[in-house]
């Protein structure tokens, strides 16, 4: 899962403060101002990032967090309080996903310095073992306790896996070396993406033992995002021109959700009444966090700066993030429906620390790479 490092120089004392502030001013008059709604500061956990993965229909947040010791770790945010889920003895650990009964699923670093899914569940952060592998990651967890994530074979290649009642499952591939998991419902039925016999990248279902093919928008490839408990998908694929779009697959049917004006949109979730949240390109400003829903996608701006992306949304239309500001740092938003419900996400954290945001972007690269490498040339696909 690469990551793109934007760097930016910006004076934030000193003769040119004045200077920098104005021209962003000037560069931000642009983008979409916001709307009265209801917005939560989720804070970090002592550093000065944070961004948000996952939420349950309890309004429990998991994401991660740059720490006040300069590392990277998971959280939970309940009751306005922001708890370190810690680690498994080493300096790393991102929470993806929970379900409603709280339970937390994600990687962690190890004190032998491996990475490792993890399941946390009263209190405690448990390293699944998965397949005797030393590089693995928990994407999803559903309502039944299964659990879906990718692990490193022997020999060296990427699968998908289920872990349920302590089994674990390898999921195979569409034909190909590798897949992927991204989510799994609570019927078991779970999304990703592999690579098929002719070598291309397909998003895929999986369902009762049998990996289909859900094909493409007219393009090479695709990936299957995220899947609710009706059975729909959601993902982003290639299309015939070349751009890449956001999509709904429901009864056998792909559709082109379109852009926000750009060329280019990502569906990353959809919840039970379809409700559909990712990002998009717009025609002049970036790619923007959107929330689709009765065939309308809605632009939901930034924190001032070029970029934004809604990762998820729960059955109460409650939506988290990450966001751009003005300074360039990258921080967490949590976005609450209200009488004006496309308002824009509130800033998290102080920004002004420019050499934190450089910090925190390179570990995240470099923690990514230590277990994924580089497999599409896109930021976008582990979003």
């Amino acid at each position: 899962m690469p990551a793109k490092i934007r760097l930016r120089r910006i004076w934030t004392r000193g003769g040119l403060g004045w200077l920098a502030v104005l021209l962003m001013a000037l560069l931000t008059l642009g983008l979409p101002g916001p709307a009265a709604g209801a917005l939560t500061d989720l804070g970090t956990l002592g550093g000065n990032f944070s961004e948000a993965w996952g939420i349950n229909s309890s309004g429990q947040i998991v994401g991660d967090s740059l720490t006040d010791s300069g590392n990277f770790h998971g959280f939970l945010f309940e009751g306005g309080v922001m708890t370190d889920l810690g680690t498994l003895g080493g300096s790393y650990s991102r929470a993806y996903g929970i379900n409603d009964l709280g339970q937390i699923v994600g990687c962690s670093e190890t004190a032998s310095g491996t990475y490792e899914s993890f399941l946390y569940s009263g209190g405690v952060m448990i390293d699944l073992g998965i397949m005797g592998s030393t590089y693995s990651d928990a994407r999803e967890i559903n309502a039944s306790g299964q659990i879906a994530g990718n692990y490193r074979t022997a020999s060296g290649v990427n699968h998908a896996y289920l872990y349920s009642d302590g089994v674990t499952t390898d999921l195979g591939t569409l034909g190909g070396a590798e897949s992927y998991v991204c989510a799994i419902n609570d019927s078991g039925q779970i999304v990703g993406f592999s690579q098929t016999a002719s070598g291309t990248t397909h998003g895929f279902l999986y369902d009762d033992g049998v990996m289909t093919d859900l094909g493409t928008l007219g393009g090479a490839t695709s990936l299957a995002r995220n899947i609710n408990n009706s059975g729909q998908i959601v993902g982003f694929s290639r299309t015939a021109s070349g751009t890449t779009h956001a999509f709904l697959y429901a009864g056998g049917v792909m559709t082109d959700l379109g852009t926000l004006g750009g060329t280019d949109s990502y569906a990353r979730d959809i919840n039970d009444s379809g409700q559909i949240v990712g990002d998009a390109w717009t025609d002049s400003a970036g790619k923007h966090a959107f929330l689709y829903t009765a065939g309308v996608m809605t632009d939901l701006g930034t924190l001032g700066g070029w970029n934004s992306e809604a990762l998820a949304i729960n059955n109460k239309s409650q939506m988290v993030g990450d966001a751009e500001t003005s300074f360039g740092t990258t921080q967490a938003f949590f976005y609450q429906t209200g009488s004006y419900p496309y308002s824009q996400p509130q800033e998290m954290g102080d920004p002004a620390n420019t050499s934190a945001a450089f910090y925190y972007a390179a570990a995240k690269a470099a923690a990514s790479q230590a277990v994924w490498g580089a497999y599409w040339d896109q930021a976008d696909i582990w979003r």
